[in-house]
Parts: C-alpha cells; sequence; structure tokens
C-alpha cells in the first residue's frame, strides 16, 4: 500500500464552518443580503469611538492632573504643636510610635503613615524624631528649646541605583 497526501486522515476537527465556499450554505451564506456586513473581513467602526472623537481634547496642567500626579505616595498626617504641648510633659520624646501610643494619630492601613508636625505655639522643650516638621512649627519648638532629628527617608519601593565603578578596580 503506497501512502500519499491522498490518503491523509485528518486527526482534529475544524474550529469553525467556513461559509460562502459551496457545500449546503449557498448563495449569501447566512451573511443576509448586500452591504458592509456581507463582505469578507467585515469591521464596523465601533459606535464608541466616534463618540470619542468628537468630544473636545483637555489641555492644560489642571485638566490632565491624574495622570501626572503619584497617587500612590501616602499622605502625611498633620499634629499641631498645641495639640503635642497639652499631652506630652517637658523633654518628652515625639515619635510616630508614641503619637500612635496615645491615641493622637490611627494608622492607615498596613504600612505606618508619615507624620507632619505643623505650626502653633509651645512653650514646653519636646524631641521630634521620625516626623516632618513645618517651618513654622520648627522655628516654635527651636525657642521654645526642644530639638527635631532629621528623617532618615527610605527608598519607598524602589530599587536601588547601582554605584559607579571605575574600569581600574
Amino acid at each position: 500500500m503506497t501512502s500519499g497526501l491522498h490518503t491523509l486522515k485528518r486527526m482534529t476537527a475544524r474550529s469553525h464552518a467556513r461559509v460562502g465556499r459551496g457545500g449546503r450554505r449557498g448563495k449569501t451564506s447566512g451573511r443576509g443580503t448586500k452591504g458592509q456586513n456581507a463582505r469578507a473581513g467585515r469591521k464596523k467602526r465601533p459606535e464608541l469611538r466616534d463618540i470619542i472623537k468628537k468630544l473636545p481634547k483637555r489641555r492644560g496642567f489642571g485638566k490632565n492632573r491624574a495622570r501626572t500626579v503619584n497617587t500612590s505616595r501616602p499622605q502625611a498626617i498633620p499634629v499641631s504643636l498645641s495639640r503635642l504641648a497639652n499631652v506630652f510633659q517637658d523633654g518628652a520624646e515625639v515619635t510616630p510610635k508614641i503619637l500612635k501610643e496615645r491615641g493622637i494619630i490611627r494608622a492607615r492601613g498596613p504600612l505606618f503613615p508619615p507624620v507632619k508636625i505643623m505650626g502653633g505655639d509651645i512653650s514646653i522643650k519636646l524631641s521630634i524624631k521620625g516626623c516632618a516638621v513645618s517651618a513654622t512649627a520648627r522655628a516654635a519648638i527651636e525657642r521654645a528649646g526642644g530639638s527635631i532629628a532629621p528623617i532618615i527617608s527610605k527608598d519607598m519601593g524602589r530599587k536601588p541605583k547601582k554605584a559607579a565603578t571605575s574600569p581600574n578596580s
């Protein structure tokens, strides 16, 4: 027995019926009659696209603000100096963890939110660590004899930059 292309059997079923090529579906082959829908490769333009194209473009910084602002950066919780003066004693240390324990701030989600000390009047000496401080609050704290430790900023989800290496080393 000789084998050839004419003796091969189909191993899989066709995925769809190919209409309009003779056989049981004749004439319009289930496509109705004339027009765009009866043609091969029929593609209608989506109506929504035409509607969108007719809308005016939104030019300018203010209109497209949501596309330019990083919303993933957490917003700082503001705390006034007068509130700290009511809660803390003279010479006390103020950190975000202590503020949460005293009930001044609440944690937002799983991560601890940044805290910013805002302006006001204060007469007691405070040692502030791990909090951002506004310019007016900084002046008032230093006037009262307090101290402010700089914040150690962590790279929030960013990969560290590779150190530049010289080819001689």
